[in-house]
């Protein structure tokens, strides 16, 4: 384990004042009890209880905790600490904030799970956005990795995330806290265009630019490309559950999920859907981002008629602004992020400034994005795209290559049956509120339905005639006081 020794020293270096030294330790987990602290304190005096109150001294005063004043005042070393809580610790005894600890006594050593701001200001000393900021930074912190080596000298957090940093100070306060759990070339963005943000010689519009791109990234968990094992038993629970049939598209899946468990890191292909309309390609995409954990957002190809719609534009302009990619990110608040792309066969040039397809070759190439406001690379190796389109024919060669290709036949005749009479009917009678029995569909009468969609491609149509069938049924039961209605095949002509 390293150990850590900071010293204050003279700027003649004649005197120095040796802190006291403590070790600290690596950890990935994003919780913290009082198995797992963040924190070790001595515990000598036996002062140190739940909800103990006081300062942590500043590194140069010694690496302590200290409670009560004067004489009366109670001094306990620190042992250990996370790493990634290092420079929070420094922060807030280099600013005299006080606080309160949860923890639990064991073996003469107090264990830190909890820090909050007391409330109390000590010299004036108060948080960037008070105790909320706090319980950002622990939340945040939580969620990131232990900073490398080289990196360390640089009850209840259900909405310790919920802060929005749009002020110098709590950004400020965020880089010298956290800033060494960045990654590294992000770090150095946001250092630089924290000096555009605080500086008096660019303009006011530069100052303002400079200050929201902080935000943005700065609300963005950098995460790393190592990803949990995912049980392939609930995988397939979910894709039975969200699909009928389909077996070739869910064994294809359901090997993606066996490579991610072998190899903790996403495929270097996403998913290309390809089929009719209505034969449940979003489906997929939306049941494959619910078995990965992950967030997702949609880009809809057939409305972006610009680049500059996904890549933003240069902040030289007064109304510049970041791109569609860059906000998924944003409001995802994670770099890991799985990406839709509907109707990747109707993407066009638009207003000939070039192909909006093209600009996702390098979010799909996994070397980095870069946002034409925020100017900055952005990792994406926690990217998984998943993209859906109707006709193969329609898409580049290019593009073409960056995906594992599935392609989905219609349905036969029976298996639309069995997806109106297993899933389909069922959702839309649960959702209006009759039971199975007051709304009855004969077999002349199913195939009846079937029949009329015929020439029709995926399960649409079919949706909208289970609606329709099922109002009726409603209207018979409310208005006519009937107990029941059962549709034959001339009663679904009449009414379809």
């Amino acid at each position: 384990m390293p150990v850590f020794d900071f010293n204050a020293q003279k700027k003649n270096d004649e005197t120095a004042v040796v802190a006291i030294t403590y070790e600290t330790f690596a950890s990935d987990k994003n919780y913290a009890d009082a198995d797992n602290p963040i924190i070790i304190l001595e515990n000598k005096a036996g002062k140190l209880v739940h909800h103990s109150c006081g300062m942590f001294n500043s590194p140069a005063k010694g690496s302590s905790f200290v409670m009560g004043e004067g004489d009366a005042s109670v001094s306990e070393n620190i042992i250990k600490i996370d790493s990634r809580f290092v420079n929070l610790v420094k922060w807030l005894g280099e600013n005299h904030i006080m606080v309160r600890l949860s923890g639990a006594v064991k073996d003469n050593q107090y264990n830190i799970y909890k820090i909050q701001e007391t409330g109390v200001a000590v010299r004036g000393a108060k948080l960037a956005g008070e105790n909320g900021f706090l319980q950002f930074m622990l939340g945040r912190l939580f969620l990131s990795e232990a900073p490398s080596e080289e990196e360390k000298d640089f009850d209840d957090m259900e909405d310790s995330d919920s802060m929005k940093m749009t002020s110098i100070q709590s950004i400020t306060d965020y880089l010298t806290c956290a800033g060494n759990t960045l990654p590294e070339n992000i770090r150095f963005w946001a250092k630089r265009n924290l000096a555009i943000a605080r500086s008096s010689e660019v303009t006011p519009e530069e100052r303002r630019h400079a200050l929201r791109a902080l935000s943005i990234m700065l609300s963005i968990h950098w995460k790393n490309n190592y990803f949990e094992s995912i049980d392939p038993v609930e995988a397939r629970r979910i894709l039975d559950e969200e699909l009928y049939g389909m077996e070739k598209v869910k064994q294809r899946i359901i090997e993606t999920i066996i490579q991610i468990n072998r190899t903790h890191t996403l495929p270097a292909y996403g998913l290309l859907l390809i089929g009719p309309a209505g034969t449940g390609k979003s489906q997929i995409a939306y049941a494959v981002a619910r078995i990965l954990k992950m967030p997702w957002t949609t880009l809809e190809m057939s409305s972006i008629n610009d680049p500059e719609q996904l890549t933003g534009s240069s902040r030289i302009y007064s109304n510049a602004k970041p791109g569609i990619i860059m906000e998924a990110f944003e409001k995802a608040e994670s770099s890991n992020l799985v990406f839709i792309i509907n109707e990747l066969d109707k993407a066009s040039s638009g207003k000939g400034n070039g192909n909006p397809a093209d600009v996702l070759l390098t979010l799909l190439d996994n070397l980095g994005f870069t946002d034409n406001y925020i100017e900055c690379n952005i990792p994406t190796g926690g990217v998984y795209p998943i993209a859906t389109a109707n006709e193969k024919s329609w898409i580049s060669a290019p593009l073409m290559s960056r995906f594992a290709v599935i392609e989905l036949p219609d349905y036969s005749f029976e298996e639309k049956k069995a997806i109106f009479t297993g899933f389909t009917m069922p959702k839309v009678l649960k959702r209006i509120g009759l039971s199975p029995e007051e709304c009855i569909i004969s077999e002349d009468g199913l195939d009846a339905i079937i029949e009329t969609y015929k020439d029709t491609s995926g399960i649409r149509d079919l949706e909208q005639a289970a609606e329709h069938v099922a109002a009726n049924a409603l209207y018979h039961i409310e208005a006519e006081n009937a107990v029941s209605v059962t549709y034959d095949a001339a009663m679904i002509k009449s009414i379809l």
